[in-house]
C-alpha cells in the first residue's frame, strides 16, 4: 500500500534529508586518494549520531554498516573496506538517515583524485538522468514516466541501465511502496499523487546492465567488469512540483 504523507510529515522527512545532505557536503572534502571507505563509514556513523539521528542501514537484514561504499565496478551495496582508495577510482556512498522517526535516502558518486574521461562522462550522465527523472515526478504522471525518461537517456548515451536494483517509496520505513524502476515504458505504474515520497536512484554502467552478486550476498558488481555510477535523491510529490528532500546545493 502506498502511504501518502501530510505536509508536516514531509517537513520531518525534509529535516532528515537536510542532515543527510550535510553528510555528503562533508564527504566532498574527505574522499581522496589514500582514504579508506572504512574511515568514511566510521565518520558518517559518528556524524549522524552526533546530530541526533540514526544511521538506518545498520542492522537492516543483518547489514553492519552506516553506508554502502561501492568502488569502480561495484554497482551498489558494497561493504566499507580498509583498502585505500586510489587516484582515478570512483566511489558511490549510499546512506539512509532516520531523524525523529522519518527517513531520507541518498547516494552520490565521487571522483577520487583525477579520473578518466570515461569515468567522468559516466558520472555526469548518471547525475543528469537523475534530474531528468525528477522532472517527471509531478502530480498526474505515472511511475513509468520517470522510468522511461531515465532509460531512454542512459541508453542513448551508450550505457547499461541497471534493472536489478530500483528506487522505492520511503517514509517512516526505509522501504515502502511503490517500486520505482529506472527502465520500462511510459504511462505505466501507479499515478503520482500529492504526498507520495519516493527515491529515484539511477545506476548506469559503461557496459552491460547486468549484475552479479559476490559471495557476501550483498555486493553487486557489473557482470563485465565495467564501471558503474549512481545518484539518488528522496523526492516528495507536491502540488507545486517535485520537492527534493535531500538536495545538496541549497
Amino acid at each position: 500500500m502506498i502511504v501518502n504523507k501530510t505536509k508536516e510529515q514531509i517537513s520531518k522527512m525534509h529535516d532528515a534529508g537536510k542532515l543527510l545532505a550535510s553528510v555528503h557536503h562533508e564527504l566532498r572534502e574527505r574522499i581522496k586518494p589514500g582514504v579508506t571507505t572504512w574511515e568514511i563509514d566510521q565518520f558518517v556513523e559518528q556524524y549522524i549520531k552526533k546530530h541526533g539521528a540514526i544511521p538506518e542501514q545498520i542492522g537492516y537484514n543483518g547489514y553492519e554498516y552506516a553506508t554502502c561504499a561501492s568502488v569502480n565496478d561495484v554497482i551498489c551495496h558494497g561493504f566499507p573496506k580498509k583498502e585505500q582508495l586510489k587516484d582515478g577510482d570512483i566511489v558511490t556512498i549510499d546512506m539512509v538517515v532516520r531523524l525523529d522517526g522519518w527517513c531520507a535516502d541518498s547516494a552520490w558518486s565521487y571522483a577520487v583524485g583525477t579520473i578518466s574521461e570515461e569515468a567522468d562522462r559516466l558520472m555526469q550522465t548518471t547525475k543528469e538522468a537523475l534530474y531528468l527523472g525528477i522532472e517527471k515526478a509531478v502530480v498526474g504522471n505515472r511511475i513509468g514516466d520517470i522510468s522511461n525518461v531515465i532509460q531512454k537517456f542512459g541508453e542513448s548515451r551508450g550505457y547499461g541501465v541497471v534493472r536489478q536494483f530500483i528506487g522505492h517509496g520511503i517514509g517512516s520505513k526505509m522501504h515502502e511502496e511503490p517500486q520505482v524502476p529506472h527502465y520500462g515504458p511510459a504511462g505505466r505504474g501507479p499515478v503520482l499523487k500529492e504526498g507520495m515520497t519516493i527515491t529515484i536512484e539511477p545506476m548506469f554502467n559503461t557496459g552491460t546492465y547486468q549484475a552479479v552478486i559476490d559471495f557476501d550476498g550483498w555486493t553487486a558488481r557489473t557482470k563485465d567488469g565495467g564501471l558503474s555510477a549512481q545518484y539518488e535523491h528522496t523526492i516528495a510529490i507536491t502540488s507545486d512540483g517535485p520537492l527534493i528532500l535531500t538536495e545538496q546545493d541549497v
